[in-house]
């Protein structure tokens, strides 16, 4: 299966291609689409729109993974990238191509083991489970790739407990 992980920001927003087979998962390409402060807002929203969509023209991915948002204290700074966010959900939506969406929390969870990972810690585990001789920079694409393993992980999670385990009460991803 081939997975698309989306790190949304309105400025950056990370991209990752990789491709899970029988339990291996494999980076195919990943990128950052950049979008300039000197823009309207629409125009940058477009941008990351139509850049996804030729990413996904490109690789084909059947699913996609989106980190949502966290914002702290600071909700200002959440509304930039809700924007992007949902630029990057109706680019997929168009595509035909079906979303996950998961906290930064299960995210690290599931790549690292710990929700409470650093950014060190989640690049360093991209790289060793994608098997790659370097980080994924710029950390935003490093994150979109975490965000398709992490996807890539709770799939393979569902086909082997039948689907239990996202039934299971307490369960951090249900």
């Amino acid at each position: 299966m081939v997975i698309l992980g989306i790190d949304p920001g309105l400025a950056n927003t990370g991209w990752g291609i990789i491709e899970e087979r029988r339990g291996e998962v494999r980076c195919r390409a990943y990128g950052c689409i950049e979008t300039s402060s000197g823009s309207d807002l629409a125009a940058r929203l477009r941008r990351i729109a139509d850049e996804l969509t030729a990413v996904v023209d490109r690789y084909h991915p059947q699913q996609a993974a989106v980190e949502g948002i966290y914002f702290g204290a600071n909700v200002r700074s959440a509304i930039p990238t809700a924007h992007a966010r949902g630029a990057a959900l109706v680019a997929c939506s168009l595509c035909g191509v079906e979303v996950g969406e998961y906290t930064p929390m299960q995210i690290k969870q599931a790549v690292v083991g710990t929700g409470s990972a650093d950014k060190a810690q989640v690049t360093y585990m991209v790289r060793t489970l994608l098997h790659l001789d370097h980080d994924p920079k710029p950390d935003h694409a490093a994150d979109a790739l975490a965000c398709a393993v992490c996807h890539a992980h709770l799939q393979r999670t569902q086909v082997l407990t039948g689907g239990v385990f996202a039934q299971q009460k307490g369960n951090p991803y249900a």
